[in-house]
């Protein structure tokens, strides 16, 4: 039963070869390259896109039950290390990219909060949130999925914890730290607006994220019939111990979301890497993009932004060779 729902319902694998039989209908070779390449494009571009609306309806929803002021009141009940657990799982019911978090994470720290709680959301919200979770499970299965979520949800409570230890609270901008932010209280929103709210958050992030999905899934089909195998093998497969620290530094700079990114990643496994590897990279351009780590340094000073680069690098690295030693047992 389970492998129904992940092959036919999340992975649509009926999509797949839909689009196959319509291609061949119009004369298309799909066991080409040229054939092959559009197969992969317009399938995972309409699997994602199917995928990504529902996920963002669903979350859409769950998120207007939490809006930014009631999530201030929740973590304001909680210190210590329960304090960053919970910052880690709000961070998955919020926006779905890095530079959507960080207007969040700067009214957080305005209203007070530690700042070893507001970097455990920050980390938790792009990394691991509930889309990230379901697009995961339809390409790797239920346990990569799992593992990677819970995997993340630690060190976003690591890495906030050590940021509180580090006493890193001095580095954050000043013009943050006034602000005066009214703690204003939550509207209740009637079915009917909580609807409403999801619809437009499915348009709105659909806007956003429509383009990159495109360029995703296109180097992804390009990677799927254009790129030979043993390159890809030697550079990212088990072969080469380095494999993981290269795809992080190569993925920070980048700009995508986990929409984006996992047609990437789908198709460097299908190609021999590891994945451990593939899912390494996926972290680091959701968690470290360059264009947040610029948004970010207006809010915080270089030492904290440094130390904080380096706690998520090493968190991913560290979950990346975890991911390549178990792979034959999980995947």
């Amino acid at each position: 039963m389970w492998s129904f729902i992940q092959e036919e319902i999340l992975g649509m694998k009926w999509l797949n070869e839909l689009v196959g039989r319509a291609l061949s209908s119009l004369g298309f070779d799909v066991g080409s390259r040229l054939g092959g390449s559009l197969q992969f494009f317009i399938y995972d571009v309409i699997k994602i896109t199917i995928l990504l609306c529902l996920l963002i309806f669903t979350v859409s929803y769950i998120q207007s039950y939490f809006p930014p002021e009631r999530n201030r009141k929740i973590l304001s009940r909680f210190d210590g290390i329960s304090a960053n657990i919970i910052a880690a799982l709000l961070g998955t019911v919020t926006p779905f990219c890095s530079c959507s978090s960080i207007p969040l994470f700067m009214g957080f720290t305005s209203a007070g909060l530690p700042v070893g709680v507001t970097f455990s959301f920050l980390i938790s919200s792009p990394m691991v949130d509930l889309g990230s979770l379901i697009l995961l499970m339809s390409i790797f299965g239920s346990k990569v999925a799992i593992i990677y979520v819970i995997l993340g949800l630690v060190i976003a409570v690591i890495g906030g914890s050590l940021i509180e230890w580090l006493g890193m609270e001095k580095y954050i901008e000043d013009f943050v730290k006034n602000a005066q932010m009214p703690l204003l209280e939550a509207k209740t929103l009637s079915y009917k607006e909580r609807i409403d709210f999801a619809k437009e958050q499915v348009i709105d992030t659909l806007k956003k994220v429509f383009p990159y999905i495109l360029v995703g899934v296109g180097i992804g089909a390009v990677i799927h019939n254009w790129i030979p195998e043993e390159w890809v093998t030697t550079i990212l497969g088990n072969h080469n111990p380095f494999g993981v620290i290269l795809v992080t530094l190569i993925g920070i700079p980048m700009y995508s979301d986990i929409f984006g990114t996992i047609p990437v990643a789908e198709a460097l496994l299908n190609k021999g890497a590891q994945l451990g590897t593939v899912l390494a990279f996926m972290m680091a351009v959701t968690t470290l993009s360059l264009p947040s780590l610029i948004m970010l340094k207006r809010a915080i000073k270089p030492q904290l932004l440094v130390i904080f680069i380096a706690i998520c690098s090493i968190g991913i690295i560290l979950v990346g060779y975890l991911f390549n030693i178990v792979q034959q047992f999980i995947f």
